[in-house]
């Protein structure tokens, strides 16, 4: 059987909104409840998807599980250790990836790997190896001394994916993995996903897209308002339908139970 990878427990998170965060989210509450009791286990050699609507806490738990913010109460274990016993474990092996990563557009491909492989204490002569492996994967190489200013959205994706790979994680966790790729872009990423998961390594993706987290996840966590209303192995929890029309019963039945 396979090992648990993450054990998440009982999150909860809640953010105190600004008078301009209060008007985008119409709100008349200082306070926003992000995360609300959320558990989950993911396991290594499976892609795990947690699925939700923007600002359904994704994010939120994500950026948890990775050491970025913490946790107002509930636990988290990472290969078996507690997380806020043992964060530079944690991050030492954990790649994680966010469309809010924000490459610096006066540096090269080459430079920004090299950078984050020695961050991770990378021996150089592995990072190197590591290194030409994803370049090539990604078609990388051959804009390894392009400035990122110069990049296609796409190819700054794929410099991003590399960059968290560097160190060669044992968990990778992907924020809306293909959010803004060109349709080339988004299946080369899928299918690496893929490859990783044949590896043995532990993947939670977040994401908002019904066909994609059919197509990769072998188990889906459903997320309404902070909560985890569904999480099953994801033949278990469409059955006969659909995860689209599984996600917006779940969805209308909390609506009308308000």
């Amino acid at each position: 059987m396979a090992e648990v990878a993450i054990a998440c427990r009982d999150l909860k998170k809640t953010f105190t909104l600004s008078r301009k965060q209060q008007k985008i989210e119409r709100s008349p509450d200082r306070y926003k409840v992000a995360v609300n009791g959320l558990s989950f286990d993911a396991y290594e050699g499976e892609i795990f998807g947690l699925l939700g609507s923007n600002g359904a806490g994704k994010t939120t738990t994500l950026r948890i599980i990775s050491t970025l913010i913490k946790a107002d109460a509930g636990k988290v274990a990472v290969l078996g250790k507690d997380l806020k016993e043992n964060p530079d474990f944690v991050r030492s092996n954990i790649g994680f990836l966010t469309s809010e990563l924000k490459l610096e557009d006066y540096f090269t491909p080459n430079y920004l790997f090299d950078f984050f492989a020695e961050l991770h204490s990378v021996p150089k002569e592995v990072a190197a190896a590591r290194k030409k492996k994803l370049f090539e994967k990604f078609g990388i190489d051959k804009f390894a001394e392009v400035k990122v200013a110069d990049l296609s959205t796409g190819m700054k994706q794929k410099i991003s994916i590399a960059i968290a790979l560097a160190h060669d994680p044992k968990i990778i966790i992907f924020d809306e993995p293909t959010n803004g790729l060109d349709v080339i872009t988004a299946r080369t990423v899928t299918d690496f996903l893929k490859e990783l998961k044949a590896e043995g390594k532990a993947i939670i993706i977040s994401t908002h897209i019904f066909s994609l987290a059919e197509r990769l996840c072998d188990r889906v966590g459903i997320i309404v308002e902070g909560k985890m209303k569904a999480c099953a192995p994801l033949k278990d929890l469409v059955g006969e339908s659909t995860l689209e029309d599984v996600f917006f019963d779940i969805y209308s039945k909390e609506a009308t139970e308000k």
